[in-house]
């Protein structure tokens, strides 16, 4: 981890987001030779990448007259303004500029910064907080007996609805009918619990044909694709705004999701979603898996059809967005199937409120 960033002056968190907290900010392959800009929880952030420090993130904004930095480049341990020349170090401290004095100029805020399970991490809230330990555990993320792969969706909606699309997958029958689909999910009975720190709901459904992804996946694993299978899905949300799902299904009989590892295709359907804006978000997703973990051929099968299953939600998710903006004195619906996301978002206000006492 770099502590780059030890001034704690920041704004004062706003009402729809955590910010003492680890957020997905982007995936290594983006960061490379050129600053990159990504803004997150409402704030202009430029990550940039040294041969001593690794990646960076600090403000977007040079405090010589405001050009934003990602529009500069790297040069040694230092990134440079695009506009006049003016170099800040990997902790925001201004370092040089050509033929300026420039050493009491006021520092760029810096942010913490792990790169880990894959992914580049951002803590946009106070530093004092920003340790490892702080990190949600992936175990699958670290396993060679996993493969995994997944995408990145930019999707213009509140990541609140995301975190209530994916808590309840009752919709999965009408936006999903022809992937993941089925009449059972509605059939059968969402159970919503919290344990520790996470929000879990749950739906277990025997005897059920496998629809069209999971006869795919049951090929996958060496398994009949049209045998009769026990489903499972298991919701977890965990705090600032992760949501992972495990998924699968079993031969009839064989124990469901305890079934051996030989007679079911099951995985975790990964899912971090990092504000933006008020409206919009970031949408890391993806699939971690137990079965055929080194047929390379299959991960990018499931990849695609991972893909275009959440571009079916992207579609409804920024549809309904533009609905509650147009109508924003409706009152919403609340039934048992929304438990898991009402909840999470108690657990979200609570950390909210948490950051505003400890500012």
């Amino acid at each position: 981890m770099h502590d780059h960033g030890l001034d704690d002056s920041r704004p004062a968190a706003p009402s729809t987001w955590p910010l003492d907290a680890w957020y997905v900010a982007a995936t290594p392959g983006e960061i490379a030779d050129k600053p990159f800009a990504r803004q997150i929880c409402g704030i202009h952030v430029v990550f940039f990448r040294t041969e001593g420090r690794g990646i960076s993130a600090l403000e977007d904004f040079c405090p010589h007259r405001g050009a934003p930095l990602s529009l500069g480049s790297v040069r040694g341990e230092t990134l440079v303004c695009g506009y006049h020349g003016l170099a800040v170090d990997c902790r925001g401290r201004v370092d040089n500029m050509p033929s300026q004095r420039v050493k009491n100029f006021p520092s760029v805020r810096a942010f913490p910064v792990i790169e880990r399970y894959g992914f580049v991490w951002i803590w946009p809230g106070n530093p004092a907080g920003a340790s490892p330990e702080a990190m949600h555990p992936l175990p699958w993320a670290e396993s060679d007996e996993w493969a995994y792969g997944g995408g990145l969706y930019h999707i213009k909606c509140d990541y609140r609805l995301m975190i209530d699309n994916l808590m309840d997958l009752t919709h999965e029958t009408y936006v999903h009918s022809g992937s993941i689909g089925q009449k059972e999910i509605d059939e059968t009975p969402v159970k919503t619990r919290v344990e520790g720190q996470e929000v879990v709901t749950s739906r277990m459904m025997d005897k059920v044909a496998a629809p069209p992804f999971w006869r795919m996946a049951l090929r996958g694993a060496g398994l009949p694709e049209d045998a009769i299978v026990d489903r499972w899905q298991i919701c977890c949300f965990s705090l600032p705004s992760h949501v992972m799902i495990e998924v699968g299904v079993a031969l009839e009989g064989e124990g469901g999701y305890h079934a051996d590892n030989a007679k079911k295709a099951s995985s975790i359907v990964v899912d971090f979603i990092t504000p933006e804006t008020e409206t919009t978000h970031w949408y890391f997703w993806g699939m971690a898996r137990q079965f055929a973990v080194a047929d390379a051929a299959l991960t990018a099968t499931i990849r695609e059809g991972q893909g275009k299953i959440f571009a079916e939600d992207l579609n409804m998710l920024e549809q309904q967005q533009r609905n509650l903006l147009l109508y924003p004195d409706r009152r919403l619906l609340k039934l048992n199937i929304d438990a898991g996301g009402a909840r999470s978002r108690l657990m979200i206000d609570r950390a909210i409120a948490q950051d505003r006492r400890t500012q």
